[in-house]
């Protein structure tokens, strides 16, 4: 008898059973594998077949494991068919046996088998929170390695984000990939690119990977690996509790590198490199409420903590940092600008840590239902009523997507995602409030919010500079409370950390820190009016800035592919 299920056939047919377990006393045909987390398969020899009763097997390859075998008192044997991989259930063991110096132990005979078939158009995508780093090397004559981080896998490729520079290596050449998991764990494997899709939004490169005919042993670790990243996912997904227990691969040791995508981009500061995990979390997030998933709520906590250690750490470093992530696409630069800034003034007045963190979350995730929208909405030079009550639907759109968030404060989420785009004149949206239905979180939200947007490229064109901000909101600007409109520009300085300036000899230097009375106190020189990186030169204070003389503001330099709106 075959039953069928999703990915497998499971076989009783005892004449089968038999054929199939004999099959696996070919040389290096069997692996055993336990059902516990963090046992990997190990190699055994199956060396007597006893039909109906048992089976003996030398593990004495298995090493090391071999104590944690006794210890489960049962085993799965393993191992590479036909057409794909077999298994049999859990089998008992019933003795352990010293022949000769190597160990060997008598187990049940299995009843059935199930037989996993190679499936090798199917690749297992790896959901947020899951990361897998790869090393793509080049032919042995270079040895150019870029790193990048794992989208799918499966038997036969994978599917793996590349920094765009990377094009020159995946032209169609033999490389070498190794990834890269979370607890150590590394595999290579041969692989030819197969195709290229440049995402200019993202600013990566997606390469699909063929791999080279494997070997069993390549085989057995690639089946392993993809059953792991679809038990993974099986396990998560908006924070939901799961009956299975976590993948081992998954696990992160602190002693582990870190490989990935953004551990290669350049960043102008170690801070810069850290805010840079936000805004990747951040950016796949955009990847899965594309797909339709919902916010996973530990992930988002997560990101939140993170965001507030780093403030805590330094604030004026991580103000400077959110001008440096270039890289990523304008609507993920906003959303973490407006969160640190959020979290930097709500520090300034003692709000609550819990009150930040809330305020940062949802700083994060405010304009995310953009991603939603029909792209010609987004990209209209101009829209008609029509498109513009389909553009106000993007915080209905993303509503949705945060229920299952429910350590977010339901007020900070009304003030800060409900309401940022609301105005105290009645003109905002999506719901059109006024005066005294307008939260104190609202209205400063929608503050640092419109000080954001206006100094982004949008389809009007280019920003504004900070100077020009200000007058705006300051002399006409009946949507904002003009309360907050002091407030935010008593706090951050006429020109804030981050600001790009210029000064009467024609130098230009970005804005490390502040004075006492809220003036440029250090300024980083710069020779080219582009994103912070490589142009970055000495930093300069005290009387060496004052020599420089009174500093204008710049509008900052951005990306341009991509106008926010």
């Amino acid at each position: 008898m075959k039953e069928e299920a999703a990915d497998f056939i499971r076989i009783d047919n005892p004449v089968e059973v038999g054929e199939l377990v004999v099959s696996l006393t070919e040389p290096g045909a069997a692996s055993i594998a336990l059902d516990r987390a963090g046992f990997e398969p190990q190699p055994v020899v199956v060396v007597d077949v006893i039909p109906g009763e048992c089976v003996v097997l030398d593990v004495t390859a298995s090493g090391a494991s071999v104590p944690q075998v006794r210890r489960a008192g049962e085993l799965r044997l393993i191992g590479q068919g036909v057409d794909g991989m077999l298994s049999t259930p859990l089998l008992a063991v019933r003795e352990w046996l010293d022949v000769d110096g190597r160990v060997h132990c008598r187990c049940d005979y299995p009843a059935e088998m199930k037989h996993y078939q190679r499936r090798d158009a199917y690749r297992a995508p790896l959901r947020l929170g899951m990361q897998v780093g790869v090393l793509v090397r080049g032919a042995a004559a270079d040895k150019v390695t870029f790193q990048g981080d794992l989208r799918n896998l499966s038997l036969s490729g994978c599917l793996v984000d590349l920094p765009p520079n990377a094009a020159g290596i995946v032209e169609g050449a033999k490389l070498e990939l190794e990834l890269c998991f979370p607890n150590g764990t590394r595999f290579v494997v041969e692989a030819e690119p197969r195709h290229r899709d440049p995402d200019g939004e993202r600013c990566v490169l997606a390469v699909g990977f063929a791999f080279i005919p494997t070997t069993q042993e390549q085989d057995r670790l690639l089946w392993f690996y993809v059953r792991e990243i679809e038990r993974e996912s099986a396990r998560g997904g908006a924070g939901e509790v799961s009956s299975l227990q976590p993948s081992a691969l998954f696990e992160s040791r602190a002693d582990e590198p870190e490989v990935g995508l953004r551990n290669a981009l350049p960043y102008a500061t170690p801070m810069a490199r850290r805010l840079a995990r936000v805004a990747g979390y951040l950016d796949s997030l955009v990847m899965e409420l594309r797909e339709g998933n919902r916010v996973d709520p530990v992930l988002l906590s997560r990101a939140a903590d993170r965001l507030l250690g780093l403030h805590a750490e330094d604030r004026e470093a991580l103000l400077f940092a959110t001008v440096c992530l270039w890289h990523d696409p304008q609507v993920v630069q906003h959303a973490v600008a407006v969160a640190v800034r959020l979290v930097d003034i709500g520090q300034a007045f003692k709000m609550p840590r819990d009150l930040l963190k809330a305020m940062a979350a949802c700083a994060m995730v405010h304009d995310l239902g953009k991603v939603l929208l029909p792209p010609e909405v987004l990209t209209a030079a101009s829209r008609d009523d029509e498109q513009e009550r389909s553009y106000r639907e993007h915080v209905k759109l993303l509503l949705p997507r945060l229920e299952s968030c429910h350590w977010l404060s339901r007020t900070v989420r009304d003030a800060v995602v409900k309401g940022a785009n609301e105005r105290v004149d009645g003109s905002g949206y999506p719901h059109g409030w006024r005066g005294a239905q307008l939260h104190e979180l609202t209205r400063l939200a929608a503050v640092v919010v419109e000080v954001d947007r206006l100094g982004r490229y949008s389809r009007e064109g280019e920003g504004l500079s900070i100077e020009v901000i200000h007058r705006r909101l300051t002399r006409n600007a009946p949507g904002f409370d003009p309360r907050w409109v002091a407030r935010y520009f008593e706090h951050f300085g006429r020109l804030p950390v981050g600001t790009l300036v210029r000064f009467p000899g024609g130098e230009m230097g970005w804005v490390l820190g502040l004075d006492e009375a809220g003036e440029p106190g250090r300024v980083q020189l710069t020779g080219r009016r582009e994103p912070p990186g490589e142009a970055l030169g000495e930093i300069v204070g005290d009387d060496p800035l004052r020599q420089l003389g009174p500093a204008e503001a710049l509008v900052s330099p951005g990306r341009k592919d991509a106008p926010y709106d």
